[in-house]
């Protein structure tokens, strides 16, 4: 008799596995399924979590070449203190600009967004991957907000990531790191109303990110009607073909999401907001054939049935595991131009 390995036992668990909130259009609306399955997701990610003072503080502003720099925090939680730096752009056309939420994944922090170099590999991964988000949206006439995510850089990840220990500590009290993460740019946009009004459109918020920001982004995006748009790079797959049979930080897992949800469910609740999925062809941790396959169901399932049917666009780089800037802005423009958000 051959023993197998038990991790096959699993892996054919989840293979068979019917997600079972998956929109039907002959049963409901989507804006009544949006509705039902935005709180499922919620619940699944320990959402909501318990509103507190924001405690703002302005920890400076200074003038740079194209842009204003203000870094500041807020509290997101109680005791959850969340570091950001804002760029507002000098050559916008507009008197207020929109603003992008800019989410770094595995890295050694926020500072990849505004191309800074603070530790070995930092040229390399700015240079060779598009990953200077902040530094691109000035370029576009829009602000950005470089984040600092649970458990990177600042936060505990610095020069590593260090998402392990808090992402199983998490799902013991009934959370997860996503829904964390997903919460601090909820609670951020409650920041910029409050704080930025008057030198930010905030009725245009998008946010952008790659690999685990790119995660962060879809998740984000998924619950916050706020945000107007959006373009997650690297994280798009089938949970089967990605997350469930490789290897991912555990930062990636969400208890139980299978049983309700696959990755075009999630982005199904964005519809009909413009969306970018951004997926390399030789990434192999989100294997293009799968985000292929979610992709065909997104279209054809949730944006089909809304009343922007073209609003979702898949760029496919020629690599791996990293932002296409190029042709990632390019649809974004048009987008964002074609629906005036």
């Amino acid at each position: 008799m051959q023993i197998l390995h038990s991790k096959f036992t699993e892996f054919n668990a989840l293979k068979n596995t019917v997600p079972s909130m998956v929109f039907d259009p002959e049963k409901e609306t989507l804006e009544v399924w949006q509705e039902k399955a935005g709180k499922k997701l919620e619940e699944l990610l320990g959402l909501p979590h318990k509103k507190c003072n924001a405690l703002f503080e302005k920890e400076h502003e200074k003038e740079l070449e194209n842009c204003t720099e203000i870094r500041f925090t807020y509290q997101s939680e109680e005791g959850e203190f969340v570091p950001a730096v804002m760029w507002i752009p000098k050559n916008c056309s507009k008197e207020k600009p929109p603003v992008m939420i800019c989410l770094q994944g595995h890295s050694t922090g926020m500072h990849i967004s505004m191309g800074r170099v603070k530790f070995d590999g930092d040229e390399e991964s700015v240079s060779s991957g598009d990953r200077d988000f902040a530094v691109q949206c000035i370029k576009h006439g829009i602000a950005a907000i470089s984040v600092e995510q649970r458990c990177f850089g600042e936060r505990g990840g610095n020069p590593d990531p260090d998402c392990y220990t808090a992402s199983m500590a998490a799902i013991l009290s009934g959370r997860t790191i996503i829904g964390g993460r997903v919460w601090d740019v909820m609670s951020l946009i409650d920041v910029l109303e409050s704080e930025f009004s008057e030198i930010l459109d905030t009725d245009k918020i998008y946010c952008m990110g790659n690999s685990g920001g790119g995660t962060a982004t879809f998740y984000a995006t998924a619950l916050e009607k706020r945000i107007k748009a959006s373009i997650p790079s690297c994280a798009f797959a089938t949970f089967y073909g990605s997350i469930g049979t490789l290897r991912h930080c555990a930062c990636n897992y969400v208890p139980s999401i299978s049983k309700y949800f696959d990755m075009a469910e999630i982005a199904g609740l964005i519809a009909p907001r413009p969306i970018v999925i951004v997926s390399g062809k030789e990434d192999k941790i989100f294997p293009l054939e799968t985000a292929e396959h979610e992709f065909e169901r997104l279209k054809s399932i949730y944006y089909k049935n809304c009343e922007k049917p073209d609003n979702c666009v898949h760029v496919k780089g020629e690599g791996g595991h990293r932002f296409y800037a190029k042709d990632s802005w390019q649809e974004f423009n048009r987008l964002l131009k074609e629906n005036n958000v």
